[in-house]
């Protein structure tokens, strides 16, 4: 373990019966990094992810945030702890709006506000996510790309100290992923740590530290984003033997 580890995953595993989703996973993640998480539908990278933020209980191991054990925690323990999400399909509270959608996250997390600083930071925040001027729009009018603004700022409205994202930029043009992309970049010079799940290669190679990949639930590499992805063993897991 670094001396600036943040997150500490220790041969971490789940199984639900007989099918082993995640096998014996380690690694840590920096402090101010970005790391990606990738690997091939369905090979355990949103598993690992409710695991960290408390969704799912191990079957065996153990995590640690700042030498603070996670594991075994319920989750809005765990959230209060600093740990903060967004969903691979966007989840917003459809009778709210906006504002309120966002100040919900200063509410129950780890950092709370009330008053004059919650209706502060959620005004920071929407600026912060290109969302200024729509505060008392239904969520339910918005794009899809202001929902997933919207669900990213609830996150960040606690100032969490972990920031794990599911596919966050899925969906988005290419304008539109240029812009997600220099928003979650800027995030790591507020002093979080962040857990990027990605498909996208470009947005991987752009943002990202180092990357971790793992395949039918079981760690296959690790190192820069340059490194892995010419990793034979991530080749043939992407494409195939031919390709490796």
């Amino acid at each position: 373990m670094f001396e600036d580890t943040a997150l500490s995953l220790q041969q971490v595993s789940k199984r639900f019966g007989g099918l082993v989703a995640v096998d014996d996973v380690s690694f840590d993640v920096r402090q101010h990094e970005i790391l990606g998480l990738i690997g091939p539908n369905g090979s355990g990278k949103t598993t690992l992810l409710n695991m960290i933020s408390g969704r799912l209980r191990l079957t065996s191991g153990r995590i640690d945030l700042f030498g603070v054990r996670l594991s075994g925690r319920a989750a809005f323990r765990i959230a209060r702890r600093g740990v903060a999400r967004t969903f691979q399909l966007v989840r917003i509270l459809p009778a709210m709006t906006v504002k309120e959608n966002v100040a919900s996250g200063g509410v129950f997390a780890y950092r709370r506000y009330w008053g004059a600083e919650l209706e502060s930071r959620v005004s920071y925040l929407l600026r912060q996510v290109d969302l200024a001027g729509k505060e008392g729009m239904p969520v339910g009018a918005l794009t899809y790309i202001d929902q997933k603004r919207v669900e990213l700022a609830r996150a960040l409205m606690s100032d969490p100290k972990l920031l794990l994202l599911d596919e966050w930029l899925a969906g988005l043009n290419p304008t539109e992923m240029k812009v997600g992309i220099e928003l979650i970049n800027g995030l790591r010079f507020e002093g979080r740590c962040i857990i990027v799940v990605e498909h996208a290669m470009d947005a991987i190679r752009s943002l990202c530290d180092r990357c971790v990949v793992i395949n039918s639930g079981a760690k296959i590499a690790e190192g820069t984003p340059g490194d892995v992805l010419n990793n034979a063993e991530v080749i043939r897991a992407y494409l195939g033997d031919e390709h490796a």
